[in-house]
C-alpha cells in the first residue's frame, strides 16, 4: 500500500469515526443529559490519551511544554470543549446528530471570517465562494417557506439550531487558539492539555450546579456509558489519531476534503441505525455544504 493510499484510507476512516461518535453521543445525551456526557467522555478520553502518550511517548502527562503553550491550549480547551461542545451536545439532544453535524460544516467559513476580522488574514475569491456555497447548503436544510405568508422559517427547533451554531463558533475559536498554542508540539500531548481543561471545566460546572449526584446516577446507566465510551474512543482518541495519520501520509488538502464528508456520510448511518426519515432536500443540502467545505482545501 502506497503512502498516499494509506493517508486517504485513514482520512475516510476518520470521517466514519466522527460520524459514529456524533450518533453515539446523541444516544447517550438523550439518556443522561449533555452535561454528564461531556464530562464522562472527556474523562475517558483523558485515560485513553494518557495511556497512549505513556506507551508511545514515554510521558504520561504533557510536562515538556512551555507556559505559553499551556495557556493557549488550555484556553482552546475551555472555548472548544467546554463552551463549544456544551452547545453542540445540547444540539444533539434537540435536533439530532445529523442536523448538528451539518451545521458544524460552518466551522471553516466561521474560522476564515474570524481570521479576516481579527487576525488580518486575507480571504481570496475562492474562500468567499466556498463560504457562500457552504452557507447555502446549510440554509437549504434548516430553512423552509411558511405556507401561510411565504416567509422563511426554521424547519427544526430554533433552540437546537442555535445550539449547533454556538458549537460551530466554539470549535472555530478553539481551533484558532490551538494554532497559537500548539506550534510544533506533539499533537497527542496538545490534545491531552485541551482535554484536561475540559475535564476541569465541566467538573467545576457539575460542582457549582450540584449535579454530582446525577453524575453518579449517569455512571450507573449501562446503556449511556456504553454509548459514551464508544464516542470517547472513536472521537477524541481514535479519530484524532487517524486524522494525524492522514495528514502525515497524504496532502493536507486531500485529507481535509475527505474528512469533511461527515454530514453526507452520517445520513445512511442515521437511516440504518436510528431509522431516521431523511428528505431529498436534506440530502441535497448536505452535499452542497460538503462541496462548499471542499472548496477551502482545493488548490
Amino acid at each position: 500500500m502506497t503512502d498516499l493510499l494509506m493517508g486517504e484510507i485513514a482520512a475516510l476512516l476518520t470521517a466514519f469515526c466522527w460520524s459514529f461518535t456524533s450518533l453515539s453521543f446523541e444516544a447517550a445525551g438523550k439518556r443522561i443529559g449533555p452535561l454528564n456526557v461531556n464530562f464522562l467522555r472527556l474523562a475517558l478520553a483523558f485515560i485513553f490519551l494518557t495511556l497512549f502518550n505513556g506507551i508511545f511517548r514515554h510521558q504520561f502527562l504533557p510536562v515538556s511544554v512551555s507556559r505559553q503553550a499551556w495557556f493557549w491550549l488550555s484556553l482552546s480547551g475551555l472555548v472548544g470543549f467546554v463552551i463549544g461542545d456544551f452547545f453542540l451536545f445540547n444540539a444533539y439532544v434537540v435536533v439530532g446528530a445529523r442536523i448538528s453535524m451539518l451545521i458544524m460544516s460552518l466551522v471553516p467559513p466561521i474560522t476564515a471570517l474570524i481570521g479576516w476580522l481579527f487576525l488580518d488574514e486575507i480571504m481570496d475569491f475562492r474562500e468567499i465562494v466556498a463560504m457562500i456555497v457552504t452557507i447555502s447548503g446549510v440554509a437549504l436544510v434548516v430553512l423552509e417557506r411558511n405556507t401561510v405568508n411565504g416567509s422563511l422559517k426554521f424547519s427544526h427547533p430554533m433552540s437546537g439550531i442555535l445550539f449547533a451554531f454556538g458549537g460551530a463558533v466554539g470549535q472555530a475559536v478553539g481551533l484558532i487558539f490551538s494554532k497559537y498554542g500548539m506550534g510544533d508540539y506533539n499533537a497527542f500531548a496538545a490534545t491531552q492539555i485541551r482535554v484536561i481543561t475540559g475535564v476541569i471545566g465541566f467538573g467545576l460546572i457539575l460542582v457549582i450546579l450540584r449535579r454530582l449526584p446525577k453524575l453518579a446516577q449517569a455512571i450507573r446507566n449501562r446503556a449511556a456509558m456504553k454509548y459514551t465510551s464508544i464516542g470517547a474512543f472513536f472521537g477524541p482518541f481514535l479519530g484524532v489519531s487517524l486524522s494525524l495519520l492522514a495528514v502525515q501520509h497524504t496532502a493536507t488538502g486531500i485529507a481535509s476534503t475527505i474528512m469533511a464528508i461527515v454530514p453526507v456520510l452520517i445520513i445512511p448511518l442515521a437511516i440504518l441505525i436510528q431509522k431516521e426519515r431523511v428528505t431529498f432536500k436534506e440530502i441535497l443540502g448536505a452535499i452542497i455544504a460538503v462541496g462548499g467545505v471542499s472548496l477551502y482545501f482545493i488548490v
